[in-house]
């Protein structure tokens, strides 16, 4: 008989912590293309449509621009560029997910947002090694959930990547 491993996310990140805390990790599901991902609730600070932004030169093609969010300068990363997701397409259901990390505030372009899950330590298996072909650094897991399967993205990780440039290196 196989032997069923569940996945313990990266020490210090939220989501271990949360995990630990309470055996549950609360993410707030969104979809990109036909996939849908997961990131811990606790790094969202709010929900907005998608506004016209102001274009940065120089900046890589995922950073769309920044906008003024209520005084502050908020860069916004359109999610499907960055992970090579087709191109972007910007409706009414676009929709803008304002993250806070490090202290840092900044906004990710999403095709949709669902809903808030809990899932349970049980529920998320570790990501499959495949290679070169996907770097699972920036992922915790695959949640299930009946028929779901999410794409649990590590936000501090992808964040904080030199690559991204938008924080500096949490500690880990």
């Amino acid at each position: 008989m196989a032997e069923i491993t569940t996945l313990q996310p990266r020490a210090g990140s939220a989501a271990s912590q949360a995990l630990a805390n309470s055996g549950r990790l609360e993410v707030v599901t969104f979809t990109l293309g036909e996939e849908e991902y997961g990131i811990d609730i606790q790094k969202v600070q709010e929900l907005r449509g998608y506004d016209a932004v102001t274009r940065i030169a120089n900046a890589p093609e995922f950073i769309k621009g920044v906008v003024n969010l209520r005084g502050i300068i908020v860069p916004i990363i359109d999610m499907r560029i960055r992970f090579g997701i087709g191109a972007p397409s910007y409706d009414q259901f676009t929709v803008v997910i304002v993250l806070n990390i490090g202290g840092r505030v900044m906004g990710m372009v999403v095709d949709s947002v669902s809903d808030v899950i809990t899932l349970t330590a049980e529920q998320i298996k570790p990501a499959p090694e495949m290679g070169s072909a996907l770097d699972t650094d920036y992922l915790i897991g695959l949640g299930t959930l009946e028929e779901r399967m999410l794409i649990l993205v590590d936000i501090d990780r992808l964040m904080s990547s030199e690559e991204m440039g938008l924080i500096e290196k949490l500690a880990a």
